[in-house]
């Protein structure tokens, strides 16, 4: 059995730190684990680890938009709709990889992730070579710093599981940048001050978090807006499909957590026992308080 991981999540999120330490992690557990790049704008050096395959050695941005005459976003649109039509090139450069673990490093575009249809196409495709496929959705946690900014990360995980449709983990990155106090000298607080009861709300995200606060229903500058974010409190309510993971590259323990999530979510090795993912405990977050 293979299996593959789509690290996905919006730009600046930390993927490819987080696609190098996952490897890492696999290969000195004497795993075998390999890099896939889909990102035809990425630079060769914004990899700690090589990739086997390399969606740039079909088709390149850079290419695209200089003989196509296509802007980014067009360009970026262009390459995914040719690996599509080219897919059997994929298959042919996957086939060398048996009982192996595939990580494909995934643009930071949003769009291709929440309606556009390559990724669920692609899936499809890695489904019906007999990969066991799963994603993981990262977001930094610069979004705790303002409620609205966060529910908008929530909302568009939320978007971009509903059009994938395969396990899924969201993971909060650069927890590492979060600190009990600005006096940290590792510059920590440069993602805000939190205590871990107020963390734990932002993990397991609560609605009451955009929900107007009891006394200032008066003060509502547009009622228009208030109406809508009681609709988002309530679709949160009604459909609680979005957790987080928090993620500190700093601490292996850290990682170990997320990645034996992602194993249990994918049943990685089923011929053996399952193992139940660590659960978070108030240890966690302990230097928080």
């Amino acid at each position: 059995m293979r299996y593959a991981v789509l690290v996905t999540g919006p730009a600046g999120a930390g993927k490819s730190t987080f696609t190098g330490a996952f490897l890492n992690h696999l290969r000195l557990s004497k795993r075998a684990a390999h890099l896939v790049n889909l990102d035809p704008a990425a630079s060769p050096t914004s990899f700690e680890v090589e990739p086997v395959i390399d969606i740039k050695d079909l088709v390149s941005l850079e290419d695209v938009m200089s003989e196509l005459e296509y802007g980014p976003n067009g360009g970026l649109v262009y390459c995914f709709e040719y690996l599509l039509e080219n897919m059997d090139w994929l298959e042919e450069e996957l086939g060398g990889y048996d009982d192996d673990y595939l990580i494909f490093d995934c643009p930071g575009q949003i769009e291709l992730y929440t309606h556009h249809p390559f990724l669920p196409t692609l899936v499809q495709n890695l489904v019906r070579m007999g990969i066991r496929v799963c994603a993981v959705y990262l977001i930094e946690s610069q979004f705790m710093e303002d409620r609205y900014k966060f529910f908008s990360g929530v909302l568009s995980a939320m978007s971009a599981m509903v059009n994938l449709e395969i396990p899924w983990i969201n993971v909060m990155s650069k927890m590492d940048l979060v600190t009990k106090s600005t006096d940290d000298e590792s510059g920590g607080a440069r993602n805000g001050i939190r205590r871990r009861k107020d963390i734990a709300r932002y993990l397991d995200p609560d609605p009451l978090l955009l929900a107007t606060r009891r006394g200032e229903e008066g003060n509502v500058s547009n009622p228009r807006f208030h109406a809508l974010n009681q609709a988002i409190v309530q679709l949160i309510e009604d459909h609680p499909l979005v957790s987080f993971l928090p993620l500190d590259l700093t601490n292996p323990d850290s990682l170990e957590t997320v990645i034996s999530h992602i194993d249990y979510t994918m049943q990685y090795g089923e011929d053996e026992e399952p193992k139940e993912p660590h659960d978070l405990d108030e240890g966690d977050f302990q230097d928080m308080e």
